[in-house]
């Protein structure tokens, strides 16, 4: 328990707490939006850079930086336990701007990819939940969890709809090089901004423990799979709008903005029942059944074109899954894994997270390239189905603010 805590457990979180988790939300959030804003531009803008005319090179443009991230979550955490939170976290931000500066001047495709890797390397997000985790009572913990994931979600959203207008303006040397200037600017917000909490350990993590949970393990294939999918999807249907819509890439804004604030509003009402009548369970695999559906529609676009119309109804379908679940996974692995080892469980999480946007931009772009691009909906709707069969088996989901219990 932080030095917020009292002896009493009272209902509200505490204006340290919010802040700290606040800004702490925000840090990834600034994280992912580096993530996020390549997403709808890349495959196309990548065709202006020497070797950026071949399909598996552009996805491991996309992909190396989750890779990168893969390998540092679990290190950056042990170091952030060991030297502290703050510096392990300043060091990722240090990294991430400085890839970001070398992908902002490339003008080859391999220098794209080297500088996504240092980007990657700044693996913060287990320093930065661990963080989170030290500044927030055990009763409020979920809720500074919650907002972690909801951050990512609209840090979505808005990157869905900046990317294309931010490309248009700055080009895409630009939109590199704003993410390193962010990168920056979060420094000062790290070590002036966000409250100093010590540290209580609440116990040694059982690692053994964490990888033996087989509802843990449920939710991390899980984000594995959403991951994935989600980049393996923009690595063609960017190409897919200005094809079948005849939309250039700087109006795709006019795609994504009214997808994403529709997907927004229907994503909340099955949350909140699912919540308030314990129903989460049924809330989380009709979304994953939701994501099934859509990456088979995907596949029957692509193996015969109807009206473009078709393809924004798909997006919509999409975001409506992916934001569910995007949302309360992070909060799930808070509540379920055991006291004494969330740190490590949040770090597993991030680790298949990291992963699965790797293996998205690499499977995807190679599939495109030598398949089909239909073919990377077929992937994404057979992990689906895996997904959807375990996440079936699955016992009913704590509500919010219930004890963790382990599997």
């Amino acid at each position: 328990m932080s030095s917020t805590a009292s002896n009493e457990i009272t209902p509200r979180m505490s204006r340290a707490e919010i802040r700290a988790s606040g800004l702490l939300a925000s840090i990834l959030a600034m994280r992912m939006l580096g993530w996020f804003l390549i997403l709808p531009v890349f495959s196309v803008a990548a065709k202006t850079l020497t070797g950026g005319d071949s399909v598996t090179l552009v996805g491991w443009a996309m992909g190396i930086y989750g890779l990168a991230q893969a390998f540092g979550q679990l290190p950056y955490g042990l170091a952030s336990d060991r030297y502290g939170r703050k510096p392990v976290i300043v060091i990722g931000l240090v990294l991430f701007a400085v890839g970001s500066f070398i992908a902002a001047a490339a003008t080859d495709i391999h220098w794209v990819i080297a500088g996504r890797a240092i980007q990657g390397a700044g693996a913060i997000s287990a320093a930065v939940t661990a963080f989170i985790a030290d500044s927030t009572r055990e009763e409020h913990r979920t809720k500074a969890m919650a907002m972690v994931g909801g951050s990512i979600g609209i840090t979505f959203a808005i990157s869905m709809v900046l990317s294309p207008i931010l490309y248009q303006w700055m080009g895409m040397g630009g939109v590199f090089g704003l993410t390193g200037v962010l990168a920056i600017i979060a420094i000062p917000v790290v070590l002036f901004m966000v409250p100093t909490m010590p540290r209580v350990p609440s116990g040694r993590a059982d690692f053994g423990e964490v990888l033996k949970s087989a509802e843990l393990m449920r939710l991390n294939f899980g984000v594995f799979v959403l991951h994935l999918t989600q980049v393996a999807m923009f690595v063609v249907v960017p190409p897919a709008l200005v094809q079948y819509a005849d939309l250039p890439i700087a109006s795709h804004w006019k795609v994504y903005l009214p997808v994403m604030i529709a997907s927004f509003v229907l994503m909340l009402p099955p949350i909140f029942v699912g919540e308030r009548q314990g129903k989460m369970k049924q809330v989380f695999v009709a979304a994953i059944a939701l994501m099934l559906a859509v990456q088979a529609g995907l596949w029957l676009f692509l193996q015969a074109p109807m009206h473009w119309s078709v393809l924004v109804i798909l997006l919509l379908a999409f975001f409506i899954s992916f934001n569910v679940l995007e949302a309360s996974q992070p909060s799930l692995v808070s509540r379920i894994a055991p006291p004494s080892a969330k740190g490590a469980a949040l770090g597993v999480y991030n680790t298949l997270q990291a992963l699965g946007l790797a293996c998205g931009g690499v499977v995807g772009g190679w599939l495109r390239q030598h398949v089909s691009a239909s073919s990377v909906f077929a992937l994404g709707a057979g992990l689906t189905i895996v997904w959807l069969i375990i996440a079936a088996n699955m016992r009913n989901l704590p509500r919010r603010g219930a004890a963790a219990k382990t599997a």
